[in-house]
């Protein structure tokens, strides 16, 4: 409690200090030093926690912005521009517990040449740039932490290249998963990356994410063949080559991969090329109850070294089954259970179905649910869909942080189990739902953001969470990202030699610092 005390009375005192400095001695300076100054202070309690930083505010320039939003006005319209605080505020935050302070002007861009405009005054003022897509991130990555420009980058919603034969398409940072899959409804195709969120397709490839297909269609990594971007100084780069589209490549350094999961902090994504799949000729879920984690892990294993092409397996625990029933109304046992689905032909489907059948129930699965139709699938669907609001149901009032972890698959037993025990020794409420069928799984935190020892509590279970997986030779975070909130963890996973690297690399791309300050590094 000491700590937030005196971290409340720097917040006043550097706000006072600004107040000062603005509206009686003309000092422009010494706004953007307090910020610095706090930032550093904070620096190490930010993961997972309410962060509150000094607001810089637009007159922190003085002359500079009276320059500066002229020109801005002259690329994208005065339209095109807002210095409103419920603006920016809507821009400085995302889906995430921390909150960061908001941009100090947001611009929507209409296209690439205007992006690559606004970035050079920016580099020349120089100013941050916070990228936005969606604001459906999980790790504060949109946060202004020192302030800046949001480019928000919902204008740019063109499908650019459609290219049926070759099943790839180029998209702008506007168009979302599901407004792609609809523009390729009457296609046979469809886009399978599924994070969950209607999020931006650039967005995700700029956080790599992925979803519950992942273990049949891969991530972001995987399906992204080229990507437009805008570098800090407005330079505009193609990462495999201007308009190139091969499935494979090995003509030098991969750069699309050293942009994919670069989230905002390299560049502004403002195109990118997919691969495309057709669309299966037919679907086949089902459910199953497992006596133990151990069990339904260890079916996912078997289905999947018998070379069955699963599309989905998704685990929840049973703290998150009964979450669900309760939400929904269902009746599903309260127990392990997995969620499954199979892509095909209809008679490949049948030796699928059978095969998995063996399986699960040699492994102890039973109350089997299998659903064909779409409507039926949706409803059995339900409960994994809605888990994010299930879980917040159990604590109406409360506010939900999703944390993610991705270990061996053969280590998943181990981290679910001893995960369990920690949340019940600290009394914590987070059920468990996972993308089993590659390791990956999120604890969703229900907590109350008012009471700041729960608050604290969450913050060290979430590092023990992330510790355990490092030592079980997983990832910090396997489809959300770094952003904000796990930069210590990075260090930790990837070692000083690897981060030295990476901050060279950010350094020749980026030597001003301006392109999302303060995330992944």
């Amino acid at each position: 409690m000491l700590y937030y005390l005196l971290q409340a009375c720097i917040h006043v005192f550097l706000r006072l200090i600004i107040f000062i400095s603005v509206h009686f001695f003309k000092f422009t300076f010494l706004p953007f030093l307090c910020i610095e100054v706090y930032s550093l202070l904070i620096q190490s309690e930010v993961q997972y926690t309410y962060v509150v930083l000094v607001q810089s505010p637009c007159s922190g320039m003085n002359g500079g912005w009276e320059r500066v939003i002229p020109a801005f006005r002259s690329v994208c319209g005065e339209d095109g521009v807002s210095l409103g605080e419920a603006v920016r505020e809507q821009h400085g935050r995302d889906e995430s517990v921390h909150r960061c302070c908001p941009p100090d002007v947001v611009v929507w861009p209409r296209s690439v040449e205007e992006v690559s405009a606004l970035a050079k005054i920016c580099h020349h003022h120089h100013l941050p740039i916070i990228p936005f897509g969606t604001g459906t991130g999980l790790e504060g990555g949109v946060g202004a932490l020192k302030g800046g420009v949001c480019f928000s980058l919902r204008n740019m919603d063109r499908v650019l290249d459609l290219h049926q034969e070759d099943f790839d398409v180029s998209v702008e940072p506007g168009v979302t998963r599901k407004g792609l899959n609809s523009y390729l409804r009457d296609t046979g195709l469809w886009f399978p990356v599924d994070p969950g969120a209607d999020a931006s397709l650039c967005g995700m490839a700029a956080t790599s994410a992925s979803g519950t297909n992942a273990v049949r269609y891969g991530t972001m990594r995987e399906n992204v063949l080229n990507l437009e971007v805008v570098l800090a100084d407005g330079s505009i780069i193609h990462t495999a080559g201007r308009g190139r589209r091969p499935r494979k490549t090995s003509a030098g350094y991969n750069l699309t991969n050293l942009f994919v999961g670069s989230e905002g902090t390299l560049g502004v994504i403002t195109k990118t090329t997919l691969r495309l799949y057709g669309v299966p000729e037919a679907m086949v879920s089902a459910v199953c109850t497992f006596p133990s984690v151990q069990a339904a892990v260890d079916s996912t294993v078997q289905v999947l070294q018998t070379g069955v092409p699963i599309a989905r397996i998704e685990f929840l625990d049973d703290v998150m089954i009964d979450a669900c029933n309760s939400f929904n109304s269902l009746s599903y046992p309260v127990a392990p259970t997995l969620f499954l689905e199979f892509h095909g032909t209809e008679k490949s489907l049948e030796e699928q179905v059978t095969v998995t059948e063996e399986i699960t129930q040699a492994n102890g699965g039973s109350d089997f649910s299998w659903a064909r139709d779409a409507e039926t699938r949706g409803r059995l669907w339900k409960a994994r869909h809605d888990a994010w609001y299930a879980a917040l149901a159990l604590r109406p009032g409360c506010k939900a942080y999703s944390t993610d972890v991705c270990v061996p698959l053969s280590r998943l037993p181990q981290i679910i189990v001893e995960t369990k025990e920690d949340l019940m020794l600290n009394g914590l409420t987070g059920p468990i739902a996972g993308h089993v069928g590659d390791g990956n799984f999120h604890c969703i935190m229900v907590m109350d953001p008012n009471d700041q020892d729960e608050v604290i509590r969450v913050h060290e279970f979430t590092e023990r969470l992330a510790r355990r997986a490092l030592a079980l030779d997983g990832t910090c975070t396997g489809e959300h990202g770094v952003g904000l909130g796990k930069r210590a963890l990075l260090r930790e996973e990837m070692g000083p030699l690897a981060i030295e690297v990476m901050q060279g690399l950010k350094a020749t791309l980026d030597p001003k610092n301006l392109m999302n300050p303060g995330k992944v590094l």
